[in-house]
């Protein structure tokens, strides 16, 4: 078990009784106060993640709380954590994986994407939505925006694009995978794929290789459908 933060508690709740009272909780950890706020942010915004509010929700006290935050502001910062740590290193990793042709690659990209366990796009437009309230908030977002594109440009790179096309052709997938996040939803799964070569073709100017291409679709139907 993690030590008890030597932050002062507020004045309020007396120490013992605090004490008491987290000895007495149904155990929560760390990560059910992360998953439970962000299930908030997603569903409400950040101005009802509350420790109050997830703590009535988690069925504990709010002193448990401290075990593990020094504060709400300690909450939301280790929040922002995670949703970089997923999110963005999802791309990043996706974007590294060893290729052998540009379509390919760009279908490691929308593995990525397609996967809700690995890129969590409610998380992400709860993000983009929180950094029209805070400035901080706006500098993290914009700077997670631009590691995605300088990743997604570097696939370009490696793949014999010149400098200014794959920063080009990098900026065209990430925008219109956002922008289809934020446009479509509930798309058949025959509907969203058939499109696939097309796609490719104008991303990268090549042809995909047909078995890939349907071994991408295999993996990406295992992925959607029940």
């Amino acid at each position: 078990m993690e030590a008890i933060p030597t932050t002062p508690e507020p004045a309020t709740e007396p120490a013992a009784q605090r004490s008491a009272e987290a000895r007495g909780n149904v155990k929560v950890t760390r990560e059910d106060w992360l998953d439970l706020a962000a299930r908030v942010l997603i569903e409400h915004g950040v101005s009802q993640v509350k420790v109050l509010t997830l703590a009535n929700r988690l069925g504990v006290s709010r002193s448990s709380f401290y075990w593990y935050f020094q504060s709400r502001k300690d909450l939301l910062d280790q929040l922002l954590d995670r949703w970089e740590g997923q999110n963005t290193n999802a791309i990043l990793d996706h974007a590294a994986r060893p290729a052998g042709n540009i379509c390919r690659a760009v279908m490691h990209l929308f593995e990525c994407f397609i996967d809700p366990r690995q890129f969590d796009p409610r998380l992400d437009f709860a993000v983009r939505e929180w950094a029209r309230r805070s400035p901080d908030v706006r500098a993290r977002l914009d700077a997670a925006d631009a590691a995605r594109v300088a990743a997604i440009r570097d696939v370009f790179l490696a793949h014999g694009f010149e400098e200014i096309e794959a920063f080009t052709r990098a900026r065209i997938i990430y925008f219109m995978q956002i922008g289809y996040y934020a446009l479509v939803e509930n798309e058949p799964f025959d509907t969203r794929f058939s499109m696939l070569p097309h796609y490719l073709a104008a991303f990268t100017s090549e042809q995909p290789d047909p078995a890939e291409m349907w071994a991408f679709l295999e993996t990406a139907r295992e992925l959607l459908e029940p």
